[in-house]
């Protein structure tokens, strides 16, 4: 698994005019209004994974091309730099719009820290349109071929979950190979052969998953599996049966709640968890108390990975604590980031939760005309 980030610099990406050195902690939660900068915070972190493998042109043509990552546009910024610090590594970039609407690498560099302060930064080339990271990773002779292995390893292991798509024809609701259970994909698209496979393999999580589904829908009692033959492989489409009953339910009878809950509680509970998760207001379509149980599974999740949660949520927000806080607005056009200390809240935090100070606008995060 990769490293945790520790740190962040970026400039000139989509709202973020400019962050700096900005610390992250193993849990994260952004609150902030509509059109702060959350989402496209947490969007870095896709961004930094498909430059990575190798796809920047791709991802960047099937998103607007470069003008739209730039923030305010060309004419206001020149080139996107963005830096991530997990120990002992680093990795960093700067990249500038070309006359085709694409991308060119001004710099791509690394970072090695060695202890006691010495540290050492290298380019690793300029000039071209794809990271060359992916690649020499792979060449044993290269001196730092280990380093390129951490960094590789620690970013494209980052994974944002988008679960939000819960209509009658999500990836989630559909029939897939059974095989496809190495690890669970970002819109949950094989959750039922993931959750098959960690009944085979770790049972004891399989049952965690089910015992707290149980607990935000109470007429919940099990999975069901049941592949079928399909064209030389086996799919398998998600079953459920009810408390009181063996009828088997397809998971197109769940409903858009429930089945998000099942998708997030797999995420988070999962026994090999990528180094860190992401997730965008995940308390869509949730009641007050699978609120509650979400909230502990984001804290239990910290013990095995880092967290990052964008969240529009006072109620959510009430189970975290004032450093766990990261607040988003928007000033002059451009998204700022503040962690809350609840040293400074402290008066307020007798008599008020964090949810509450929240609506109160005490420490921003609300709408402004300002």
């Amino acid at each position: 698994m990769g490293q945790k980030i520790d740190k962040i610099t970026l400039k000139g990406f989509k709202s973020i005019k400019e962050l700096v050195d900005f610390p992250l902690r193993d849990l994260n939660i952004l609150i902030g209004p509509n059109g702060a900068g959350k989402s496209n915070f947490v969007s870095l972190f896709t961004f930094l994974h498909e430059v990575i493998e190798g796809r920047l042109g791709l991802y960047a043509a099937k998103k607007g091309g470069t003008d739209d990552h730039l923030f305010m546009g060309p004419k206001v910024t020149k080139e996107i730099s963005a830096y991530v610090h997990f120990h002992p590594t680093g990795y960093g970039f700067c990249l500038e719009p070309t006359i085709d609407n694409t991308f060119v690498f001004s710099d791509e560099r690394i970072h090695l820290d060695f202890g006691g302060g010495e540290t050492r930064e290298d380019s690793i080339g300029r000039g071209h349109r794809e990271s060359t990271l992916k690649e020499r990773r792979k060449k044993t002779d290269e001196p730092d071929f280990r380093v390129f292995q951490n960094v590789y390893e620690s970013i494209s292991s980052w994974v944002t979950y988008h679960v939000h798509d819960t209509s009658d024809t999500a990836p989630m609701r559909r029939a897939g190979s059974i095989r496809d259970n190495e690890y669970l994909r970002p819109d949950a698209a094989n959750l039922g052969a993931y959750l098959l496979m960690l009944r085979d393999q770790h049972r004891g999580v399989y049952e965690k998953i089910r015992d707290i589904v149980r607990l935000a829908a109470p007429f919940f009692d099990d999975f069901k599996f049941r592949p079928r033959a399909s064209n030389g492989d086996e799919t398998l489409h998600l079953e459920w049966t009810q408390r009181g009953s063996d009828y088997p339910f397809l998971v197109t009878q769940l409903s858009d709640g429930t089945l998000r809950f099942i998708a997030l509680t797999t995420a988070l509970l999962q026994p090999n968890p990528p180094a860190t998760i992401l997730l965008d207001e995940p308390e869509l379509g949730l009641h007050p108390y699978a609120l509650t149980l979400l909230a502990e599974l984001l804290k239990k999740a910290t013990e095995n990975t880092q967290v990052i949660v964008s969240t529009q949520s006072a109620s959510l927000l009430d189970h975290f604590e004032a450093e766990d806080v990261v607040v988003v607005e928007r000033e002059n056009g451009a998204s700022t980031f503040k962690r809350l200390s609840s040293g400074e809240l402290g008066e307020w935090l007798k008599d008020y939760s964090l949810g509450e100070l929240w609506e109160k606008n005490i420490f921003g995060g609300r709408p402004s005309n300002g």
